[in-house]
């Protein structure tokens, strides 16, 4: 069995760090890995660019994205997620502040497995943050990893 671990992708520092802080608080102390915009997160999971080297385990148990990201969009990121054979059955759970109904229907279409709307107030989006994090790393059975 391999270390649970988590793939943050966000590009706001300020929702990175309390992102970082609520799952420590709800003693989430799994590896929380970050990448800041689409293409680095994608460069993460399929070990190419700066990341070609990475030591750790291939996959994370989560990638938690963001829809609103640079050089490629969460959406981009997710729909060439699910059409490569090593990711097609990774968890993505869709954490945004985006409240479009297309944004919704897109993230579903392209087969994430949650979509979570970041709440405003920091307490709501600390128990938000908390949740995920127990239950993909603790509560989830997920694939095998081949």
């Amino acid at each position: 069995m391999h270390t649970k671990s988590i793939l943050l992708v966000e590009d706001n520092p300020q929702d990175e760090m309390l992102t970082l802080r609520a799952l420590r608080r709800a003693n989430v102390a799994n590896r929380i890995d970050v990448a800041r915009d689409g293409q680095q997160a994608l460069d993460y999971l399929f070990r190419e660019g700066e990341y070609a080297d990475r030591e750790g385990p291939d996959l994370p148990t989560v990638v938690v994205l963001d829809i609103g990201l640079p050089r490629l969009s969460g959406l981009e990121v997710l729909e060439r997620l699910r059409n490569d054979e090593r990711t097609t059955l990774l968890p993505v759970v869709i954490l945004t502040s985006s409240d479009e109904e297309q944004d919704r229907l897109r993230s579903y279409a392209f087969r994430c497995n949650s979509f979570v709307r970041k709440p405003v107030d920091f307490a709501e989006f600390a128990e938000t943050v908390a949740r995920l994090g127990v239950y993909w790393l603790a509560t989830n059975e997920t694939p095998s990893a081949k």
